[in-house]
């Protein structure tokens, strides 16, 4: 079975540089798992010596920033510990939200139990804040945006876990991990029930977008990192299933941005 690409480039220049990781790759050094294969230091074969900004969950595919340089990296820091860089999750999860958005501001504290899960505890957590939006209703799931404003471990996974929803396939947070499968979605489904794999079968979280400002330019800097195979794969049965595209209101192809003066802009960088 051909092996999946560990990331693609997304930007790289002399002070930065963008990946998208696949799901099940770490990104830096693992405390349970000293051997397990890192994405810095595969990384740093093709471009050299990186130095991490912040981090993403082993099990979640998407976007890390990396700086290439101390000077960038010292920056890019002080742009995480003051909250100003954005960052955008999309994810799948079990069941039907009954709200179009939700805030969710609960303290959370990371290795919380004997399980090692980050828990709400309003006592001995820090304060953690993430933003949701329904993207849609497909069936039994639903796609999901996440807004962290804050930068907990699991805080994501934690939130949703607090109100009663977990993550499709989530090993951790999640009561279910069974894979989703076409035939129990199709009426019609024509396929070998016995040789069916599933459309998506790890953790449906993935880190879609990053927004910042570049360490030397000091202009704003936007990326995307398109779904990975098996979440794309998903997401197109679903649109035909449900007709309902979660990157439908994230498509800038067709919009024209202003700023105060009224003058035409470019629109967000874009990965496609």
């Amino acid at each position: 079975m051909k092996q999946p690409c560990d990331y693609t480039t997304i930007f790289s220049d002399d002070d930065i540089l963008v990946l998208s990781k696949r799901s099940g790759l770490c990104v830096a050094a693992d405390r349970y798992d000293v051997d397990a294969p890192r994405l810095d230091l595969i990384a740093q074969a093709e471009f050299g010596k990186l130095f991490a900004v912040h981090r993403i969950d082993k099990d979640t595919s998407g976007i890390v920033l990396y700086a290439r340089n101390e000077a960038s990296h010292k920056n890019l820091c002080e742009q995480f510990q003051n909250h100003s860089v954005k960052k955008i999750y999309h994810c799948l999860v079990n069941g039907r939200p009954l709200w179009q958005t939700l805030k969710v501001d609960l303290p959370l504290l990371p290795d919380g139990d004997a399980r090692h899960r980050t828990i709400v505890n309003k006592k001995d957590g820090k304060k953690s804040l993430t933003e949701f939006s329904l993207l849609g209703i497909c069936g039994p799931y639903s796609w999901l945006e996440a807004r962290p404003l804050t930068g907990r471990t699991h805080q994501i996974r934690a939130h949703l876990q607090a109100k009663n929803f977990s993550i499709v396939c989530d090993p951790i947070y999640g009561s279910n991990q069974r894979g989703i499968f076409l035939s129990e979605l199709k009426r019609r489904y024509n396929g070998d029930p016995y040789e069916e794999r599933p459309l998506i079968s790890r953790l449906a979280l993935h880190a879609y977008k990053i927004e910042f400002i570049h360490p030397t330019q000091n202009s704003p800097m936007e990326f995307c990192a398109p779904y990975p195979k098996d979440l794309e794969a998903t997401r197109k049965q679903f649109l035909k299933l449900f007709g309902i595209d979660p990157l439908a209101r994230n498509d800038f192809s067709n919009l024209k941005k202003f700023d105060t003066k009224r003058r035409e802009i470019t629109p967000p960088h874009k990965i496609s």
